[in-house]
């Protein structure tokens, strides 16, 4: 009997050395699980670069709580299983009390068993809807869920009357997510879908599938992915003689889109986060002081535009920020702090998670923007 209350104490004293160890230590250890090598790199090069610049400047003001931030980053190169490994490095070896990321759809759900099982807050830099839809205790995201995207451009085909559209979506995780969100929404809107096509996210052409959708009774062509897919179909577009209005979904809200699709991009609408047009938002906008300081730390760090993607990461950072500054610093602690997050005016819109919302954005986080002259134009 002896023998067993002394295992159940060391055992006791064991799971309270671990509780604390986080909480004892002199820096908070956030992870980062990005691409930013591979396909997805222009995801993952300015979420990383986003979240250190932020980091960097938590720690120049003192730290949080008199406490240091320490980043530690990890390169998935967009591939799953190599998100699952570093996750369970950033948690197992370098004891990190929350993730950020990773920067895909396909990466965050091959994660997200690993952040329920360890019980570590994972806070998504990508889109899709089944991220945080149904609700995950540990899981959370920063990027604009499709569905809002999709309602957005739905609005928009009701505006111009248009009710007969066609769709081609990549087979991966993210263009999976959109297209369960086109076909599930658009009866609601009075949209048909006329055709209904995919393509590879390695493919190199899409001429065939352009030519379906010709010789369709189509009033409007959705295409939904990342690059560089989408610059594919909209130079296969132009080459075709397509003359059709054209739609982009929020993965190509970047400048890479408009420098890979060269002249094939003018006149693409694109549902996106405020960041790409801060500059032309009314001074009343909640998120413009927020937006503007964003875009010109980012100018000055790296010297080039702060866009949609890397507002993720300054998101995520700020929202575990908000989260430690309220007196967490377990991940237990943490999770349940983000849970309470209201009215956090980040660079993807205005944050508030509840019990029932891990996503915490509503459709007035997206705007529509039109590719004008190489730029981007406010759709009103």
């Amino acid at each position: 009997m002896r023998r067993i209350l002394l295992t159940l104490a060391t055992a006791s004293v064991c799971i309270f050395a671990a509780s604390i160890s986080f909480a004892s230590s002199a820096t908070i250890k956030i992870g980062a699980l990005f691409s930013v090598t591979g396909p997805p790199s222009f995801l993952g090069e300015p979420e990383r670069n986003s979240a250190k610049m932020v980091v960097d400047e938590i720690n120049a003001k003192g730290g949080i709580k008199g406490k240091k931030l320490e980043l530690v980053v990890y390169d998935t190169g967009g591939d799953a299983t190599k998100a699952v490994q570093a996750a369970n490095r950033l948690i197992k070896e370098d004891k990190v009390v929350a993730i950020i990321g990773p920067s895909t759809t396909g990466e965050s759900m091959a994660v997200i068993p690993v952040a329920e099982k360890e019980g570590i807050p994972l806070v998504s830099c990508a889109a899709g809807s089944k991220i945080t839809d149904p609700v995950k205790k540990w899981v959370f995201k920063t990027a604009q869920n499709d569905g809002l995207a999709v309602a957005k451009i739905f609005e928009h085909l009701n505006k111009k009357k248009i009710s007969k559209i066609a769709i081609l979506t990549v087979s991966d995780g993210f263009g999976a997510s959109g297209r369960e969100q086109l076909k599930s929404n658009a009866a609601k809107y009075g949209i048909q879908i006329v055709v209904d096509d995919t393509y590879g996210p390695k493919d190199t052409d899409m001429t065939s599938q352009i030519t379906k959708i010709r010789g369709s009774q189509a009033q409007a062509v959705i295409c939904w992915g990342t690059n560089p897919g989408p610059a594919v179909i909209a130079k296969n577009v132009k080459q075709l003689g397509v003359k059709l209005p054209l739609y982009m979904s929020h993965g190509v809200s970047s400048k890479k889109f408009i420098e890979l699709a060269g002249d094939a991009s003018e006149g693409i609408i694109i549902p996106s986060g405020r960041v790409i047009v801060a500059d032309v938002l009314p001074s009343s906008d909640k998120q413009k002081k927020n937006l503007i300081a964003f875009v010109k730390d980012y100018q000055n760090h790296y010297k080039a535009e702060g866009d949609h993607f890397g507002g993720h990461a300054w998101d995520a950072i700020m929202l575990l920020k908000g989260a430690i500054e309220r007196g967490a610093e377990t991940p237990a602690a943490i999770r349940d702090q983000l849970e309470k997050t209201s009215g956090l005016a980040g660079i993807g819109g205005i944050f508030t998670y509840s019990a029932t919302d891990h996503a915490g954005l509503g459709k007035d986080a997206f705007v529509l923007v039109e590719i004008k002259n190489k730029d981007w134009s406010l759709v009103k």
